[in-house]
């Protein structure tokens, strides 16, 4: 009978104590304030174009939901744009390579080629 008591007052003392602390918790102030929301810690850099590593280390803070959605649509959108720079350099390149390759087989033929038919120009026999 004595455990009994003990274990009843026990219970008794941890409800109160939990009571006081969730009721009059606090300094008095009111609700806690809201909480900053986190942001990505380590943005893409701005100062250079992006690098397979830099991508490989991008990890988004997590949200109620899942992810941030405006970290993520920053971060797809700064390497969608990335993307499509490249894109645009590497057509560029090829398109300048091809006309060089072209440009280059027609001079090859003109400078080598010579006539046999014809004299030159310098020679009168």
């Amino acid at each position: 009978m004595v455990m009994f008591l003990f274990l009843v007052v026990a219970l008794a003392v941890v409800v109160a104590a939990v009571t006081l602390a969730v009721v009059g918790g606090g300094d008095g102030t009111g609700p806690l304030p809201e909480a900053a929301p986190q942001r990505l810690r380590d943005p893409l850099p701005p100062d250079r174009p992006l690098g397979r590593a830099d991508v490989d280390a991008l990890r988004f803070p997590l949200a109620v939901r899942g992810y941030r959605m405006e970290d993520v649509d920053d971060a797809l959108n700064r390497v969608a744009a990335e993307l499509a720079e490249r894109d645009a350099r590497i057509a560029d390149l090829e398109s300048a390579l091809a006309g060089a390759r072209t440009g280059r087989g027609h001079a090859d033929l003109d400078d080598g080629y010579v006539d046999l038919g014809k004299p030159a120009e310098g020679d009168h026999q």
